[in-house]
């Protein structure tokens, strides 16, 4: 049997990380280049005639227009941070390249720094996953079905238990009916509202989404998209329903990745974990060029101070 092309692809190895970002200077080298591309313009006046400043171990741009000067970590994720930039592209390493996610204690113990700096870390990225996730549309053919993050909670089962967060996965698939894309969003509830919110979010208009017989789902039609609904009961017999093969093949594998690494996941920050799922999913045919990606954005994303980090759903 034939290698699947995607699984069996060559990633970015340890070696080759450490040769193309096992310094100070070459991290900081590459996010000049993908923070200006075109060469140094300064953030306030625009001007791009410019002096370094060096200042300890960091280097400051200084524009010799308005003399304002600027970092390449200024306004971006890495702002405020007293961290390397080597140990955030390790993190970044980690992050991408890793099928099953990282925790923060473990990342903490392979970055040498504790774990609260570990998860304060994890958490900008997976923010910036998010905030790049927010921006993609899903087309074609879509498999959707609704799912949650939480273990057993007493208290009403199902859909009215506590304490767990309601999500919805699609599948974007092939003509030749392969996976795509997906798209995994926290929703407030499973109900019409949140559907056609999410429909008019993430998915184009004209897509054909086939779901189970969960009413809510036929809200999609309000954002311009096809619906089909297919009633399939519960129990093992209704997840193997083919229809549903590549939405329920996702499912499976996020629920195992979380409880294997994370064991538990807070409601509250529920998108962020879906994000990075859903970030690695969407770019894997390529993993040597998920960190000069993931990269590129994050020096285009706005500071995450803590305070905010902390709030329970903050997104894009």
């Amino acid at each position: 049997m034939a290698r699947n092309k995607v699984q069996f692809q060559k990633g970015l190895s340890e070696t080759e990380f450490n040769t193309a970002y096992g310094s100070e200077e070459q991290c900081h080298a590459a996010l000049v280049e993908w923070r200006w591309p075109n060469g140094f313009e300064c953030p306030d006046c625009g001007g791009t005639a410019h002096c370094v400043v060096p200042r300890g171990a960091r280097k400051l741009f200084q524009c010799n227009a308005c003399r304002k000067q600027t970092s390449v970590r200024a306004g971006t994720i890495f702002a405020s941070s007293k961290l390397p930039l080597r140990l955030w592209f390790a993190a970044m390493y980690h992050l991408t390249q890793t099928k099953q996610g990282i925790s923060s204690l473990e990342l903490s113990r392979r970055l040498g720094i504790t774990q609260n700096a570990a998860w304060k870390m994890k958490h900008k990225l997976k923010q910036v996953m998010l905030e790049r996730n927010a921006k993609k549309r899903l087309k074609g053919k879509i498999q959707m079905d609704d799912a949650y993050l939480g273990g057993e909670r007493s208290g009403p089962p199902g859909r009215g238990a506590e304490g767990k967060a309601p999500f919805v996965a699609a599948v974007e698939t092939t003509k030749d009916g392969k996976p795509h894309k997906i798209i995994l969003r926290r929703v407030p509830a499973f109900s019409k509202n949140a559907l056609r919110k999410l429909a008019s979010a993430a998915l184009e208009s004209g897509a054909e989404v086939v779901s189970d017989g969960l009413k809510c789902f036929a809200a999609v039609t309000e954002a311009g998209c096809k619906h089909t609904a297919i009633v399939t009961g519960s129990g093992p017999k209704a997840a193997r329903t083919p229809a549903f093969k590549w939405v329920n093949t996702a499912l499976g594998n996020i629920k195992a990745a979380l409880v294997g690494t994370y064991r538990a996941v807070r409601e509250k920050h529920a998108p962020r974990y879906l994000a990075e799922f859903e970030y690695r999913f969407n770019r894997r045919y390529d993993l040597g060029e998920m960190i000069p990606r993931l990269a590129f954005v994050a020096i285009r994303t706005a500071p995450m101070p803590y305070r905010l980090l902390k709030l329970a759903d903050f997104q894009a």
